[in-house]
């Protein structure tokens, strides 16, 4: 697939209507992980310092951190039969995650469109196909 230029990158993070999965709480959470790493391109785009790129991937990292506890709560609360597999792909993502924030930290890694894409890419699929998935089960218990 090939790859946009940087500066063509910068709606990589915005949030499409395709891209609902009509759970308003986890749309919403799901706008909220596409501005930050938004924010993330931006920070690196424009030069600004590991610091503050450090600052925003903390927050990534947080934000992502709650955003599937609340998924899994809503999965578990409503019996979802996927519930399992689901949460390990959860839990592979927040190692990779986790593992490059400790890595950028330390000075072993850097921020880069390649992580970016690799990022926005898990995001969007993780919501167009697994999100999609538990989807309907929950709409079908009337959560919203």
């Amino acid at each position: 697939m090939n790859r946009p230029a940087a500066a063509d990158m910068l709606d990589m993070f915005e949030w499409k209507p395709a891209y609902s999965i009509n759970i308003g709480s986890i749309d919403a959470q799901h706008q909220s992980l596409l501005a930050i790493g938004h924010e993330l391109h931006t920070a690196m785009s424009t030069g600004q310092s590991k610091a503050v790129m450090g600052t925003i991937l903390d927050r990534l990292v947080q934000y992502t951190t709650m955003h599937f506890a609340h998924e899994e709560r809503l999965m578990q609360a409503h019996g979802y039969p996927g519930f399992a597999g689901h949460k390990a792909l959860h839990d592979a993502l927040a190692a990779k995650v986790v593992q490059f924030q400790v890595d950028f930290k330390a000075g072993h890694a850097t921020m880069s469109i390649a992580l970016l894409n690799f990022m926005k890419d898990w995001l969007i699929e993780h919501i167009q196909i697994e999100d999609r998935k538990y989807a309907p089960f929950v709409l079908e218990k009337a959560v919203a």
